[in-house]
């Protein structure tokens, strides 16, 4: 199964995309895409539209993961990044692609067990359980290996319900 998973934001979107099966979970690539502050925020949002479309059909994802936006202290923020996350979850609409969605809690637990880890924790696990020589530098891509990973837990772990409930 390939993952890809998504940090949103408005200024900088992390993605990261993984293969999992069975028994273990690998990095296929990840990366950044940019926003410049002074465009215009429709023109901001196509930006981020037409690079998560173009990785999308490039890569083909069975499953897009993306970090559920669940507070935050500046409002203002909060609505940008609100767009942001719904012309990507257009884009995987659009191209028919599933999606999940983690809170970043449940990301933190997923990597390093613990819920309130700090953006270095998940940065050193995400290099220890992908294998990675060097980790990921910036934290946006850290954080959307993260999520690709979280939903692959949730994945196998769906998974072995299902076939217990069949027996």
């Amino acid at each position: 199964m390939k993952i890809l998973g998504i940090d949103p934001g408005t200024a900088r979107i992390g993605w990261g995309l993984v293969a999992s099966n069975e028994d273990k979970v690998e990095s296929l690539g990840f990366g950044l895409i940019k926003t410049h502050q002074a465009t215009s925020p429709e023109k901001r949002l196509e930006h981020i539209f037409r690079q998560i479309s173009a990785i999308i059909i490039s890569e083909k994802p069975d499953l897009i993961a993306i970090e559920r936006l669940f507070f935050c202290r500046n409002v203002t923020t909060a609505m940008a990044v609100s767009e942001a996350r719904g012309v990507i979850l257009l884009a995987a609409s659009i191209n028919k692609t599933e999606i999940a969605e983690y809170t970043p809690m449940q990301i933190k637990e997923a990597v390093t067990g613990y819920g309130r880890a700090d953006k270095k924790q998940v940065a050193e696990m995400v290099k220890t359980i992908l294998k990675l020589k060097e980790g990921p530098k910036i934290d946006d891509t850290a954080d959307a290996l993260g999520v690709a990973i979280c939903a692959s837990g949730a994945a196998k772990f769906a998974k072995k319900i299902k076939i217990e409930i069949e027996k």
